[in-house]
């Protein structure tokens, strides 16, 4: 579909496959999040990630300040491969993380995925694949999966990595300023975080 049926689908209610800068993506309105684990067979207690167009959208979306040092992160890192994981409560959060204190936030290099970002608001992915399966590695695959979901068009999309992004987590404790943790090696950023 092109972005503009695709936007309407996905503000909806509907799932669709959509294309990154890593791997292809399984995504929903976060209103929706729960459809996510429905297709992919996979315990809610395995969090989504929420990603926008541009940090900006992200940073409205959550309505809470962001520390100088994530708002470095995010400009060094994003657009890119790299999935911050940073410390939001909220509605949110309860919906693609439920019981969960944390929130995966992400803004791929890819820009028909952001055109259709700006479209619908920040949507709730993961990536493209049934829980235990290996990622689907482009569209062929992830509709061997997913055979009756949408995809954005046109095609080909946008060449992708093939690799999941790099998970970087803020963590501080009472009385300590706060660092980053890596929690997963991926993808490198195109912007090279």
């Amino acid at each position: 579909m092109d972005d503009v049926r695709l936007a309407e689908h996905l503000l909806a209610g509907g799932a669709a496959l959509l294309p990154t800068d890593t791997l292809p993506a399984l995504a929903v309105h976060p209103s929706a999040a729960a459809l996510i684990w429905q297709l992919k067979a996979r315990s809610a207690d395995k969090p989504l990630i929420l990603m926008g167009s541009d940090p900006e959208q992200l940073q409205a979306a959550l309505g809470q300040a962001w520390r100088p040092e994530w708002l470095s992160q995010a400009e060094s890192t994003w657009p890119g491969a790299t999935t911050l994981v940073l410390p939001f409560g909220g509605a949110l959060t309860a919906a693609l993380h439920p019981g969960g204190a944390t929130l995966g936030l992400r803004v791929a290099d890819c820009g028909p995925l952001q055109a259709l970002l700006r479209r619908t608001g920040p949507l709730a992915t993961s990536s493209a694949n049934r829980s235990g399966e290996s990622p689907a590695l482009n569209l062929v695959e992830a509709l061997a999966q997913f055979p009756a979901l949408p995809w954005l068009e046109p095609l080909p999309w946008p060449p992708a990595s093939g690799q999941a992004s790099m998970v970087l987590a803020w963590r501080a404790d009472d009385g300590h300023p706060g660092s980053w943790q890596g929690l997963r090696q991926g993808a490198m950023s195109k912007r090279g975080g």
